[in-house]
């Protein structure tokens, strides 16, 4: 059975979009959702979903989400096997966990899109691409990055991101 990995953006996050953990889990056992647990305060969920597509659990939870709490939440699914990826995959060093940050995106950008950033111009962060994802290494902190702002800005596309401690935890749970 295919186990997902579902990360909502923006929620609980200063005091908007509050989606309590526990009412989450309940949304995606209402769709059918199994082995469902949360991570976090911040819209990490981890469940298995029998014959769904990521495309088709993304608009289920979005919709039950606007359904049950009147927002409007974007949310990104990954498969156990592509966030394993994602980590397997990690073409940068581990610096500080807390400091390094995965920026799920909604698709694969244009290649010249990404050519098109100037990143010299927001050292001493780093980025590197990954297929529909993004590595950013930020030494100062999440709360002074300026590239992972950028990057949001720029892309035009649902974006959410997660701490390398968060990813591996939810890598974790989804492989259980």
């Amino acid at each position: 059975m295919t186990k997902y990995v579902a990360l909502l953006r923006g929620i609980n996050v200063g005091g908007h979009n509050k989606v309590p953990m526990a009412d989450l889990r309940e949304v995606l056992s209402g769709l059918g959702y199994t082995d469902v647990s949360t991570l976090l305060q911040s819209g990490n969920a981890v469940f298995a979903a029998p014959g769904r597509t990521a495309g088709q659990i993304a608009t289920a939870v979005e919709a039950a989400i606007t359904e049950r709490f009147g927002l409007t939440i974007r949310t990104l699914v990954r498969s156990a096997d592509e966030l394993r990826a994602v980590v397997e995959d990690n073409p940068m060093e581990v610096r500080d966990p807390q400091k390094f940050l995965v920026l799920f995106l909604h698709e694969v950008p244009a290649k010249e899109l990404l050519d098109a950033i100037d990143t010299e111009a927001f050292q001493p962060e780093e980025m590197i691409a990954g297929e529909r994802e993004i590595y950013v290494y930020h030494p100062e902190g999440m709360q002074n990055a300026k590239l992972v702002t950028h990057l949001g800005k720029r892309l035009a596309m649902p974006t959410t991101g997660r701490n390398w401690n968060t990813v591996t935890k939810l890598l974790a749970l989804v492989s259980d």
